[in-house]
């Protein structure tokens, strides 16, 4: 006998706001299958207001319920039975964050969670990151957003330590260079630190940047980026002005400045962990969200 269910994730990051539908298949004796229905995404840059201004603007907040209402009439259309919707760093940070999600609620009926950086990265562990991480091999998972970036050292398929830093793509955007400077090096202090003996370590990338990177790579799924081919991407990306990535790269506007910031920081940890290839499996906060609320972890 085969069921398919239905649910929805709505992940309010800093950068932008998503919102993914999935079916869940489920057949008598299977592992269930988890295939994506839709994914919509908003560039609605709430980090630029809550990191530079620490409150988010009177027209971000109305873009976020408009959003919030079409959101729930697609939810409504593909017959969703649960969604859950969770904020991350630019909400948390920002001073309106809680008054806002009152108000959406009010004007919406969408109940939105302001998560924590800890509870951010148990969600995205609900995702298939295990069948990657087997052996007697190391990783370093470096989930990468516009606000924060979120690192889990695995070992012997177990985690060894786990910690979130303010290093967010649109963070070092409107960072001074000092601050950008002092928090990269607390970051290279923490890998090394604990990193430190550990053999064959590999990273895990996720995140909408390393996502675009690994499509442009041309690589098959599964498949590994090197640290030479990323380093060399890189360089090519910054030569590149703003306007060049956009027209000549097909980058979406709100992507084509914040992926090279982000691309640093995945080679900042490649380099500072000792770290080769980096995988890109398709996971992320939405993902996590989903498969939660399946096996009712949320």
């Amino acid at each position: 006998m085969l069921e398919i269910k239905k649910f929805a994730a709505i992940d309010i990051g800093s950068n932008a706001i998503r919102l993914l539908v999935s079916n869940v298949i489920v057949s008598k004796g299977k592992e269930p299958q988890f295939k994506k229905s839709a994914l919509i995404r908003v560039p609605i840059r709430l980090g630029a207001d809550a990191f530079v201004n620490g409150i988010i603007s009177d027209e971000n907040v109305a873009r976020m319920i408009d959003a919030m209402e079409a959101f729930k009439l697609l939810m409504k259309i593909h017959k969703v039975e649960r969604y859950k919707a969770c904020a991350t760093s630019a909400m948390r940070e920002a001073k309106n964050g809680k008054e806002i999600a009152e108000k959406i609620l009010t004007k919406t009926g969408v109940k939105i969670d302001i998560i924590g950086g800890k509870e951010e990265a148990a969600i995205i562990s609900f995702t298939d990151l295990n069948s990657l991480i087997e052996g007697d091999n190391s990783y370093l998972y470096v989930d990468v957003g516009g606000g924060s970036t979120e690192f889990t050292i695995f070992s012997n398929g177990k985690i060894i330590n786990s910690k979130s830093f303010k290093m967010g793509t649109v963070r070092v955007l409107n960072n001074k260079k000092s601050k950008n400077k002092e928090i990269f090096t607390d970051v290279e202090k923490w890998i090394k630190k604990n990193t430190i003996g550990l053999k064959k370590i590999s990273l895990i990338g996720s995140g909408g940047n390393i996502n675009k990177l690994f499509k442009m790579s041309g690589r098959t799924e599964g498949k590994p980026i090197s640290y030479i081919y990323l380093n060399a991407q890189y360089q090519f990306l910054k030569q590149m002005s703003y306007q060049e990535r956009i027209s000549e790269l097909s980058l979406n506007p709100d992507r084509a400045d914040v992926i090279i910031p982000a691309t640093k920081i995945y080679l900042s940890a490649m380099k500072w962990s000792g770290a080769r290839k980096i995988y890109v499996p398709k996971i992320g906060l939405s993902d996590g969200i989903i498969k939660s609320l399946f096996y009712n972890k949320l």
